[in-house]
């Protein structure tokens, strides 16, 4: 009888100990989380978004190029933009790194996965899973677009590029780029 009480004994001790083990460390994890938080609440409170920013140069350009790449050129080179845009100096490359093209951007460089809607929209739950459905982009088409980006030209051009490019506010000449040879 005081062997099998002595095994129960050591049996509930172990299991004790375990499960003390497994609520430290889910502790200490809950912990970290809370003082990330905490921390980050810190952070957005000293540095808030702002929220007078009253014109969006990104959607300026997604709604642009929604009626240039459907046909629309005339309201495109005619949409007026709130502000005044900013001029940006553009080289893309190739991928052995050869120069492909330089560019004056007019306003800015936009990725074509920005959009001016959301894509997804949460349409209930089934269970502990939300649902979502896709929503059609402006033009009523519905996927996503190859990652990359898109610009206008000072001279009214539009270009989408997928490849590596150096991007500045600044004029910059690359002369001489090292070639990228595999063998």
């Amino acid at each position: 009888m005081k062997k099998i009480f002595a095994v129960i004994a050591a049996m509930v001790i172990l299991a004790v100990s375990f499960t003390g083990c497994e609520s430290i460390n889910l502790t200490d994890t809950e912990k970290d989380v809370q003082n990330t938080q905490s921390a980050v609440n810190g952070l957005v409170n000293n540095q808030p978004t702002p929220t007078d920013i009253d014109y969006s140069l990104e959607r300026y350009n997604l709604i642009r190029r929604a009626y240039w790449v459907n046909g629309q050129r005339e309201k495109a080179m005619a949409l007026p933009c709130g502000v005044t845009k900013p001029l940006g100096y553009i080289v893309l490359f190739s991928a052995s790194g050869a120069v492909i093209g330089r560019f004056v951007v007019d306003g800015k460089v936009s990725s074509l996965n920005s959009f001016l809607t959301a894509n997804m929209v949460q349409e209930g739950h089934s269970g502990s899973y939300a649902l979502e459905t896709e929503l059609p982009d402006i033009d009523g088409s519905y996927g996503e677009n190859v990652d990359g980006i898109f610009f206008f030209t000072t001279d009214g051009k539009y270009i989408e590029w997928t490849g590596d490019f150096l991007y500045s506010d600044i004029p910059f000449v690359v002369d001489d780029p090292i070639l990228k040879v595999e063998e």
